[in-house]
């Protein structure tokens, strides 16, 4: 289905791997256009539930193909407009991330610099294999390092001092203190990234369909509400909601039978 990205379906889980690891999973215009087309699709996915974005190979996403976009004739290099563009078909990613009704787990190994880590702050979970260096890297190039909303996820995670001197020095940040920052929630040794991926995969799996979608969706627009009255008027309308369904039926008969529930998304 597509030349840059490796689709992987376990019926309700999808990997999605950033496949070009001789070049650490650089942002290619292709890798671009198919992340784009990935994610603009996941909102009438009904069969996919949870994905887990990760990179091919040792590293997560080493930003820009800085080699593609040095060329004369690339979109960067022709014209203000078009690079324009490009930069905004960029950023549209991390939009349509944080569109997408599904939870977001990025498994991140090695580099994850620049766009990469623009894509790996827009998921909602990150899990990092020791190896993790993550860094701001636009500001190292010359540009600024608020780009591809990197400044809006990145104090919201970690608060505006640690936000500031990252963005600032474009120094990396990397395992123990992405962990005690709260870059990330777990950090585990490379080898078992992918078991420890699936295992918070299968935990949120175990949930109704519809309790996720709406967790998601309040979680977000909790981020920026203006007061606590305009989160809780959303809490109230997505429980009433989700106490008119069949699975919420069946999560209380289970609780009951002591027996795991079985969800329909119904």
């Amino acid at each position: 289905m597509y030349d840059t990205l490796r689709v992987d379906r376990e019926d309700h889980l999808t990997w999605l791997t950033l496949n070009r690891p001789d070049s650490l999973n650089a942002l290619s215009r292709a890798m671009i256009a198919e992340l784009f087309d990935f994610f603009a699709g996941l909102p009438a996915d009904t069969q996919t539930r949870v994905v887990v974005v990760r990179g091919a190979g040792n590293a997560f996403c080493a930003g820009l193909d800085l080699k593609e976009a040095s060329d004369p004739e690339s979109a960067v290099g022709t014209s203000v407009s078009a690079g324009l563009r490009l930069q905004r078909n960029i950023a549209e990613i991390v939009l349509q991330m944080r569109r997408a009704p599904q939870p977001i787990i990025a498994a991140v190994q090695g580099a994850a610099s620049g766009g990469g880590f623009a894509i790996a702050l827009a998921a909602d979970v990150r899990i990092a294999a020791e190896s993790v260096r993550m860094n701001a890297a636009f500001i190292r190039l010359g540009l600024s390092a608020c780009d591809i909303g990197v400044s809006y996820f990145l104090p919201r995670l970690v608060g505006a001092s640690v936000a500031s001197e990252l963005l600032l020095t474009g120094d990396f940040i990397e395992g123990e203190r992405a962990l005690q920052t709260g870059l990330v929630s777990r950090l585990v040794p490379d080898e078992t990234l992918e078991d420890a991926t699936r295992a918070s995969a299968e935990a949120m799996l175990r949930n109704s369909p519809l309790g996720l979608r709406l967790t998601k969706e309040c979680l977000k627009h909790s981020l920026d509400a203006g007061s606590l009255e305009q989160v809780i008027a959303m809490e109230d309308r997505n429980q009433m909601l989700a106490a008119r369904t069949r699975d919420f039926r069946e999560g209380i008969a289970a609780f009951l039978e002591k027996r795991p529930p079985k969800f329909e998304d119904v």
